[in-house]
């Protein structure tokens, strides 16, 4: 019994919580959800909106380079610079402990695609320390939500002409700021962090309640303590998407093979570089995505297990997706989060995006031999690739299926060729060619099939013909 009570007394000493109250932004507690909880034993109470300084620093194309600092408390400043209400905003917020280069890129590409107030916001103050800035998003979210309610009653501006872009806890803070403002029109979380937020309720963290549309990018959705991760393993969004997996992005740093070699110099200095890559991959698709209306194609399906298995291939007859700037073009029905999962794969390095198409070859020969098979592949956007069909035992009359993602968008294919190379030395009688080839596009399901009745010798190129 007494340990019921002292249960009990611990319970309601965490949900009855401080409270702490600032002018403009209003009153927090520390109690639940914000602490207490095994997700948030540590957080706190936010500090004031003076300690943090929050700022709002603007772009648009008539000042591409040098931002105009705007503040909601002293509206004139925002009547006196270069912000239009004909035009949308977008808010770029950063997550713990950023320089800003990422805001600044985003602002760049956005200036040259579209004519809009960008702006960057600066809570560096708040943010050095990342269980400060788990504490003090709550106040930064309130500033935001402040600054659109000045925009609303000063200006006549429309909550849903803003979109908030938030990376890490940049998109908690994100959700903060528009479960403040009803109306909100869209809010873009890339890799919402995931310490003190996994499992969370969605007052807590970024929630598809939050906007009118939300959709998320996950890029290192896994637990820390785990799997080493940064993000959040939870759905956040009307629309997630899981590129790669949403775990760990090709092209960023192995952590295993410098513990296996005890080289924990190297460990250190990866751990570094892999959470600051896999964590930022989000920010640096959604800015590719910009430049390309037709990039980053998602699909639907239950697990990157079953996409990369080709379960999911190809889009459903409501068509799929982009990842990115454009996902908004997307109908969601009813705007309810439909818990789909959205999975493609991107490259190494940049350009990122991917194109995924599915070929099959029909094998033609007059021996079973050792070797591999070539595809080259042309398209009506005058792109080429090579591709691997096969290596091994090559037997005639074989079907051979492999699912691929295109470097360049080659569109529609107009041109295949065909060649063989044998894996023995020496002089062969063996031919081998490509009786049929089909290829499936991923985005439309469009089918091309291509023919001939040549066989080759090894590596001569056999050029097929539309059947």
């Amino acid at each position: 019994m007494f340990g019921i009570w002292i249960a009990a007394l611990l319970f309601l000493s965490t949900s009855t919580g401080k409270e702490v109250c600032y002018e403009r932004v209003g009153c927090f507690r520390d109690g639940l959800p914000w602490t207490g909880t095994l997700s948030r034993e540590l957080a706190g109470l936010p500090w004031s909106p003076e300690e943090i300084n929050t700022r709002f620093l603007l772009y648009t194309r008539r000042n591409p380079r040098a931002y105009q600092e705007i503040s909601a408390v002293n509206y004139l400043t925002i009547q006196a610079s270069h912000f239009r209400t004909d035009k949308i905003t977008r808010i770029n917020i950063a997550g713990w402990k950023t320089d800003g280069k990422w805001q600044q890129v985003m602002c760049n590409v956005l200036l040259k695609v579209e004519d809009v107030n960008c702006i960057n916001l600066d809570w560096i103050n708040g943010s050095l320390e990342y269980i400060h800035a788990v504490n003090n998003l709550r106040v930064v979210g309130a500033e935001v939500a402040y600054f659109i309610d000045v925009l609303v009653k000063k200006f006549g501006y429309s909550p849903a002409k803003v979109h908030l872009i938030g990376h890490s806890l940049g998109a908690h803070l994100a959700g903060e700021a528009g479960s403040r403002m009803p109306g909100l029109g869209r809010i873009t979380g890339l890799d919402p962090a995931g310490p003190y937020f996994h499992n969370t309720p969605k007052e807590v963290r970024l929630d598809p309640s939050d906007a009118n549309f939300v959709d998320v990018i996950h890029t290192n959705a896994v637990r820390l303590l785990f799997e080493l991760g940064a993000g959040t393993i939870n759905a956040c969004g009307h629309l997630d998407f899981y590129p790669n997996g949403g775990k760990h992005m090709p092209g960023c740093e192995d952590l295993i093979t410098p513990l296996f070699k005890f080289d924990f110099n190297a460990y250190k200095e990866g751990v570094t570089s892999f959470f600051d890559c896999n964590h930022a991959r989000s920010h640096r698709f959604y800015t590719e995505s910009i430049l390309d209306p037709d990039a980053f194609i998602a699909y639907p399906c239950r697990s990157y297990e079953s996409f990369k298995a080709g379960n999911c291939f190809h889009c459903p007859k409501e068509g799929c997706p982009t990842m990115g700037h454009f996902a908004d073009r997307f109908h969601v029905k009813n705007r309810k989060p439909n818990r789909s999962y959205y999975f493609l794969n991107t490259g190494a390095l940049s350009p990122f995006a991917r194109w995924r198409h599915k070929l099959s070859v029909k094998l033609s020969g007059n021996n079973i031999t050792q070797g591999s098979i070539f595809l080259h592949v042309g398209g009506a956007t005058g792109g080429t690739e090579e591709f691997v069909m096969a290596s091994g035992t090559l037997n005639p009359g074989m079907t051979y299926t492999k699912l691929i993602d295109t470097e360049v968008n080659i569109g529609n294919i107009t041109n295949i060729e065909f060649i063989w190379k044998e894996h023995s030395f020496g002089h062969s009688q063996n031919k081998l060619g490509a009786e049929m080839v089909t290829d499936v596009s991923g985005k439309y399901g469009y089918e091309s099939t291509f023919c001939s009745q040549d066989i080759m010798r090894p590596n001569i190129a056999q050029i097929l013909k539309r059947c």
